[in-house]
């Protein structure tokens, strides 16, 4: 089977499709439509902020005819608890593939899930390795509603020179959204004193080159408490950005989360209880 590539525009359009969850490699670039692409400029060395040289940014993207996922009920998206979710990979070398097998399990310690890698016939999630496209995933059961034809997750800078912590960091987090878990910076009671004004004009350049509006959306809009099943708010935790001390009024920072924390294992672990 043949897995369509997407384009990630990080479209916002109104409508009720599913939503998926993308992490952008530093290597791409914004939709050139209606656009001079010598015009674009990437952010001068000594103007990106500590930290996020290389950053792998994870950005909410809508597409065509999905609502803004904060209007929905994200406890809609789980599974039923003690589900074994099928996953079959597309591409990837044996020791990509065995990372991202490595590493999904890790959910399954503490949550009553299990991840059954196929190789042959249809899965619930399908994995591909399209570089340069990004790495993201599907929220939750939104997984189910994909034609079976069409990757759920991409791992878009995965070879076999990553490292084990970033095999560990991104595999987690993308079979973390799997599972419905939202970013931990929009979590409901993340209070991050950012300095607003420094995070437009970062995210505006090299390598995201957002709008207003998508900063507003991806970073600084919170989920409802009446929307989410939440604990304690977690900077610890694999779900988190990184956040850059110059990008705060009172230099707090997040660094790069490659395990799950201790608040990640028992907040999954009352999601999908074991007993």
């Amino acid at each position: 089977m043949k897995l369509r590539k997407k384009i990630l525009l990080g479209l916002l359009i109104s409508s009720t499709a599913p939503f998926f969850v993308a992490c952008n490699k530093d290597s791409e670039a914004p939709s050139t439509e209606n656009q001079d692409i010598t015009a674009l400029k990437a952010v001068a060395a000594a103007d990106i902020p500590v930290g996020f040289e290389n950053a792998h940014v994870c950005k909410d993207v809508y597409l065509p005819g999905a609502t803004d996922p904060r209007g929905a009920v994200i406890t809609s998206k789980k599974w039923q608890n003690g589900s074994v979710v099928t996953v079959r990979m597309y591409g990837g070398s044996t020791k990509v593939r065995s990372k991202v097998m490595q590493y999904a399990q890790e959910w399954s310690k503490y949550a009553n899930i299990t991840f059954k890698f196929i190789e042959n016939g249809n899965a619930q999630i399908r994995v591909s390795f399209v570089q340069g496209a990004g790495s993201y995933s599907y929220f939750g059961t939104d997984a189910l509603r994909i034609a079976s034809d069409q990757e759920t997750m991409n791992f878009g800078w995965f070879d076999d020179n990553t490292s084990d912590s970033e095999f560990s960091r991104t595999t987690i987090h993308e079979f973390g959204h799997a599972l419905g878990m939202i970013h931990e910076h929009q979590h409901p009671l993340a209070n991050i004193p950012w300095d607003k004004n420094k995070v437009y004009t970062y995210y505006a350049g090299y390598p995201n080159y957002w709008t207003k509006e998508q900063v507003d959306n991806n970073l600084f809009a919170k989920y409802a408490t009446n929307q989410t099943q939440y604990s304690s708010y977690d900077k610890n935790s694999i779900m988190h950005y990184s956040v850059s001390s110059e990008l705060t009024t009172n230099g707090f920072s997040v660094g790069n989360n490659t395990v799950l924390s201790t608040t990640d294992k028992q907040f999954i672990a009352q999601v999908y209880p074991k007993n």
